[in-house]
């Protein structure tokens, strides 16, 4: 070929592929412009002006106009069609993290190495055989170290790998309210063999030896390290002061006669304890810590650290419109490790909501991790305070613009709404019953914070209400007249219904009260809601104090009537917060370095630092618990106390 026919076959080539290149950018255009304007342009006479972009986009490229007209045509056809059926409704979110078809097999335990473990676990047949795993059960039964990533479809994981050299990158796939990662890659990549057996998956690591037991002292702790002959699944799990390390490989008998124990800064004993292709190790603490577990290649090693600052910063992009943060933060003099999920409510795909463990009913509590669950949202925060004898709510909770429990006390609530706007102040709501003689304020609306006076309960508290004090006078209301008046001894003795078109009064301590309601008197119920704009949102709930507004810090827990014990004590906090863009971050804080908790002063910096301008305090102590697909990020599940609702939020994949 002479070298003229070498360029001019070179520039035919580069022709080839440009107008190939434009021909699919044009069709792809063509579908954006149909999917962008298509379904607003049949809600109005601009729908003529259709042909004439196609037109316009064809003529651009050379691409011959009677094709794009004939798509046109089809589609337009197909419009006028729909312009006969009522118009479906449009759904608000639409996420972009992609989703598979729906799995073909999925269960919630895998079987490794013949153990049973809890772990969600998904099967696709697309091009073969794919398996995933939910990354909280890759992180607790492979060992599996998540990355920070900028990606919500890949995730970076650290596994006997070298994340700079070679980076291992997980595909992710949202199926319901869990993240999967593929491991089909990491299988293989492993020597794994899986198996699908019905609701479990089956999963065989090749054996694999330790090699060598290295323990030293640190100037931040202490440091254990296990060299391996090949990379092994790892769990790990702690009871106050003691971890428990089990890893899939045997031990030599020479080695463990060799290794020798000793205690070190914040290590008190070691026990090892080999067994059929396991060995596990039991860590004796001097102080309830959280230990870093994490591997490295060449050679493959298991290394556990135990400090107290043992946390790593993390920032995954988890889904489009949520963040997994994890940091240390200096408040004073005092070193915080903090969890916090930033979420964007305006985000397609992203939404909250208020969840609580029993639909049917008001009353009752759970772990946040079983509620989460139940109502599949993808991450949660415990919300406001409750009584934990009757197990009922002390504070806001309206559900899709239902109160289902009043404000109490002025404290602060969070709002918000489907179009993704937030109040965070606050909150009062005053009722007024009006007769034809006289005023009668409430004291609260479907609460169990008890006062003397007259308190309205709707069905929205539950199909019936049991007296919450002795010697109440229950009024029932429908269509606004007395119907009728009825005194009760007990507290709990009965449980009087609630009339779906009407309301309940319980009079308590209040004769004049019970004699202004009469049968057959007629009603009229005035509410004011301070500051109005909560009027505008369907969904809020109470907490407090208020922490932040317009970046200050206005805290004030007396002005909140939090006793004083309350305002001064040190514990785990959980917060939400609101940053000038819009985004809701949400936070949990146990204990400092030093092992104090946080004061309601130190949450409210911790949040001022996060970024947010204005904030709120949530129910803490044993309370505060963190959730994300399926797994909590802040404690143990055991030592998770039971609340009564929470802060949910909801991905929904496309």
């Amino acid at each position: 070929m002479k070298l003229t026919d070498s360029f001019l076959f070179i520039s035919c080539q580069k022709e080839i592929v440009i107008r190939r290149a434009i021909n699919r950018w044009f069709k792809l255009s063509v579908q954006f412009v149909a999917w962008s304007l298509g379904d607003r342009y049949q809600r109005s006479h601009h729908a003529q002006r259709l042909p004439f972009i196609t037109g316009l986009l064809a003529l651009s490229f050379s691409v011959p106009q009677g094709h794009a007209v004939a798509a046109h045509a089809h589609r337009q056809a197909s419009q006028n069609q729909s312009l006969k059926q009522p118009l479906p409704s449009q759904p608000r979110f639409v996420s972009q993290v992609p989703s598979l078809p729906a799995p073909s097999q999925q269960g919630t335990q895998i079987l490794l190495n013949g153990r049973v473990l809890p772990a969600a676990w998904v099967q696709w047949a697309q091009g073969g055989q794919q398996f995933g795993i939910s990354d909280a059960g890759l992180s607790q039964a492979i060992g599996v170290e998540l990355l920070n990533s900028a990606d919500a479809t890949k995730q970076p994981v650290q596994w006997f790998s070298d994340p700079i050299a070679a980076p291992l990158k997980l595909t992710t796939r949202l199926v319901g309210a869990l993240r999967y990662l593929d491991i089909t890659d990491l299988a293989q990549r492993s020597g794994w063999q899986l198996r699908a057996n019905g609701a479990v998956l089956q999963i065989t690591s090749p054996p694999a030896t330790v090699t060598a037991v290295r323990q030293s002292k640190q100037p931040w702790g202490d440091r254990l390290v296990l060299e391996l002959d090949r990379s092994a699944p790892w769990q790990v799990d702690q009871q106050n002061q003691e971890v428990i390390l089990t890893l899939d490989a045997q031990i030599p008998a020479t080695l463990l006669q060799s290794f020798k124990p000793a205690a070190g800064n914040r290590l008190k004993a070691i026990s090892i304890e080999p067994g059929t292709n396991q060995t596990r190790l039991r860590l004796s603490l001097s102080s309830a810590l959280s230990p870093r577990v994490w591997s490295l290649p060449n050679t493959n090693r298991l290394i556990v650290d135990l400090r107290p600052d043992a946390t790593v910063d993390r920032d995954i992009l988890w889904a489009p419109g949520l963040r997994w943060h994890t940091q240390t933060l200096t408040i004073g003099t005092a070193r915080f490790p903090v969890i916090w999920l930033a979420v964007d409510p305006r985000q397609p795909g992203v939404s909250l909501k208020p969840i609580l463990p029993n639909p049917g009913t008001l009353a009752g509590t759970a772990p946040l991790l079983r509620t989460a669950q139940q109502a599949q949202v993808a991450a949660a925060i415990n919300g406001g305070f409750f009584n934990r004898n009757n197990q009922l709510p002390l504070g806001a909770v309206r559900l899709d613009g239902r109160w289902l429990s009043g404000p109490i006390l002025g404290r602060g609530a969070i709002a918000w709404n489907a179009d993704g706007d937030t109040k965070i102040d606050r909150l009062t709501l005053q009722e007024t019953i009006v007769t034809n003689k006289q005023r009668l304020p409430l004291t609260h609306l479907n609460s169990a914070y008890v006062q003397a006076g007259v308190a309205r309960y709707t069905s929205g508290w539950g199909s019936s209400y049991s007296p919450l004090t002795d010697n109440e006078i229950l009024v029932i209301v429908q269509n606004n007249k007395v119907v009728s008046q009825q005194p009760i001894g007990a507290a709990g003795s009965n449980a009087i219904p609630i009339p779906a078109t009407g309301y309940l009064l319980a009079v308590r301590s209040n004769r004049n009260a019970a004699t202004a309601l009469t049968v057959g008197t007629m009603l009229q119920l005035e509410t004011a809601v301070t500051p109005t704009e909560f009027s505008r949102y369907d969904q809020i709930i109470g907490g407090g104090p208020l922490l932040l507004q317009n970046r200050q810090i206005v805290l004030d827990a007396k002005a909140e009537q939090f006793s004083n014990a309350f305002a001064i004590e040190q514990a785990s906090r959980s917060a939400i917060g609101q940053t000038a863009d819009g985004k809701l971050l949400i936070a949990a804080v146990h204990r400092d370095l030093d092992g104090n908790g946080a004061t309601l002063t130190a949450i409210a910096q911790i949040m001022q630092q996060l970024g947010a301008v204005n904030a709120l305090n949530l129910d803490g102590g044993s309370s505060t618990t963190l959730y994300l697909g399926g797994q909590l990020l802040d404690r143990l599940p055991r030592n998770a106390a039971r609340v009564h609702n929470g802060i949910g939020v909801v991905i929904q994949p496309k």
